[in-house]
């Protein structure tokens, strides 16, 4: 069973279909209600429901989903019936196995409420019509054209007496994401040299995005938020709070983190704490949505 424990919860939808071709005189049947099981329909609807919140009972790798919503609706067709279903979940991994599931079950249904007046049934195609929602939803390629800088804040990093995780961790993260990663520079934990760091990679650079790690807790010497806001043309709150949100779901540390995020000319800035999980996580929620961000700021559309 695949962890998914790492991903952040979105809005997950999918629709499935399937097929059940049959007589034109059964579909008459159930039009005109003389079929022996009563109410074919009806069930086939219930039973697929039903099926989708049990899909993980019959499908042994699927997690157990909280869905939100399922529909199953069925179209009656000279000499074929169309099952149609659709499942909906806020939730970490997709929910086309839940339709495909309510889908198949409805047409097995049918076909064993149908049986005794067509022998020749058979169940058709059974297909995924359309899914929605993750990491899917933003497109990999688009990010080539991103240029990126991490700036690590921490006084023994700087200073080689603690050889740096977090700033690696940031860059190996974006460089698996398919960004380049024109600049990276460790800092001690001194205001100005933060300050000097961040205008050189906005101003100078005038990279993407600058991803800081470190210095965001509350000890005498961390100031990169400090700095960080008062260099921000505008700021971003959704991420910090984001950030925040998610990471005390792993580890109730996480509130202490004091890091913010904003836009300086057309550069986003968001400071990630400097332990490397840390910024594992961070990058498992954020990324690579964010990068949306600098798309916009670029001229395009939401």
């Amino acid at each position: 069973m695949k962890d998914v424990s790492y991903k952040p919860d979105t809005l997950r939808t999918a629709k499935a279909q399937a097929t059940l071709h049959c007589l034109p005189e059964t579909v008459a049947a159930i039009r005109a209600g003389t079929v022996p099981k009563l109410d074919p329909l009806g069930v086939a609807r219930v039973a697929g429901i039903q099926a989708a919140k049990n899909t993980s009972l019959l499908i042994p790798y699927c997690h157990q989903v909280p869905l939100d919503f399922v529909s199953v609706g069925i179209e009656l067709k000279d000499g074929s019936i169309h099952v149609s279903a659709e499942a909906k979940a806020i939730w970490k991994t997709g929910v086309e196995m839940e339709a495909l599931v309510a889908a198949t079950a409805a047409a097995l249904t049918l076909y064993d409420m149908l049986k005794p007046i067509d022998s020749s049934m058979e169940i058709g195609s059974i297909r995924l019509i359309e899914k929605s929602g993750g990491e899917s939803e933003f497109k990999k390629e688009d990010l080539s054209q991103y240029r990126c800088a991490v700036l690590v804040v921490s006084d023994r990093a700087s200073r080689g007496e603690l050889e740096d995780q977090s700033g690696k961790v940031a860059k190996e993260r974006l460089e698996s994401l398919g960004v380049a990663v024109v600049g990276f520079t460790i800092v001690p934990d001194d205001e100005k040299r933060i300050h000097e760091e961040i205008v050189r990679f906005c101003d100078e650079a005038s990279v993407d995005l600058v991803v800081t790690t470190g210095g965001t807790g509350p000890g005498p010497r961390d100031t990169t938020p400090e700095v960080t806001e008062k260099l921000l043309d505008r700021r971003l709150p959704g991420v910090d709070e984001l950030l925040r949100s998610y990471g005390q779901e792993r580890t109730r540390y996480s509130m202490l983190s004091r890091g913010v995020a904003g836009v300086r000319g057309r550069t986003v800035i968001v400071n990630l704490p400097g332990s490397a999980n840390a910024v594992r996580e961070s990058f498992d929620v954020l990324f690579p949505w964010l990068f949306h961000a600098s798309n916009v700021l670029k001229g395009g559309g939401h």
